[in-house]
């Protein structure tokens, strides 16, 4: 029992962490492990849920432009008062 709930508190912190971090500590787990054990998908869940509510601001993040000539920050079209359309996802 012990172990069990170890092992599932180092998981439930790696969740927590940046996702380089849980990135490199998955990338030690072996094999489907962490899945068959513990309820993973609940835990994300709850894990990077977040603290947005609706009608929050957007949190303010820089990107860098496509031809990689300079970073672009959403603040900056906020000042302008310029639409932004984020697209999660892939078209490939």
């Amino acid at each position: 029992m012990i172990a069990y709930f170890s092992f599932g508190g180092y998981v439930w912190w790696a969740m927590h962490q940046t996702p380089e971090t849980f990135g490199r500590v998955m990338s030690r787990m072996p094999g489907p492990v962490v899945f068959l054990l513990f309820p993973f998908e609940t835990l994300w869940t709850h894990a990077r849920a977040g603290t947005l509510h609706l009608g929050d601001p957007a949190p303010d993040f820089s990107l860098l432009k496509l031809d990689k000539s300079e970073r672009i920050r959403l603040s900056a079209f906020a000042e302008q008062r310029r639409p932004v359309v984020l697209v999660f996802g892939s078209y490939t």
